[in-house]
């Protein structure tokens, strides 16, 4: 991911708009200053999880099958929420299998497929990894009131819901 360290200024924003005269150089400047706070945002969880020896692909795999009562998922619906390929998600199972993490088992319905499950190896590891991500995340969140927050969420909502402008 690319990460834009110097974020355009109102001033260098202008030269675009004698070349292209519909921008909205605030609309512009906002978006940037949006997209540097989130990468921001996950690179600093990127180095929060490889204090912990994790990547966040593969933390995100672990969560989401903590998340199942019984503490099973398929690949394909672990990529659904994870939002990424099938292969990218084989990729983050063969890591944690390595590593003993999860547990690839036979499905007992449809033997052609497999489901993945968390391992006591793998809850260690999220029960070692959770408290300091919890006790972090509440500090970064602190510094905005609860009204901020819910402006803030209330408006990347928004924006999530119109996205399809982009495409």
């Amino acid at each position: 991911m690319l990460l834009l360290k110097e974020l355009p200024t109102s001033q260098s924003l202008k030269k675009f708009v004698v070349r292209y005269p519909d921008v909205d150089i605030r609309a512009i400047s906002d978006f940037a200053n949006l997209l540097r706070a989130c990468s921001d945002i996950s690179d600093a969880l990127n180095k929060l999880l490889a204090q912990h020896n994790l990547l966040q692909g593969r933390w995100w795999v672990l969560v989401l099958l903590m998340r199942q009562d019984d503490l099973t998922s398929s690949p394909t619906d672990l990529a659904e929420k994870a939002g990424v390929t099938k292969a990218t998600m084989t990729g983050f199972i063969d890591g944690l299998e390595r590593e003993g993490m999860v547990l690839r088992m036979m499905d007992t319905v449809d033997r052609r497929k497999f489901l993945i499950k968390l391992t006591p190896a793998g809850q260690q590891k999220l029960d070692e990894v959770m408290p300091d991500y919890y006790r972090k995340v509440k500090l970064l969140m602190s510094f905005l009131t609860e009204k901020q927050r819910d402006v803030l969420v209330g408006g990347v909502k928004t924006l999530a819901a119109n996205i399809d402008v982009m495409k």
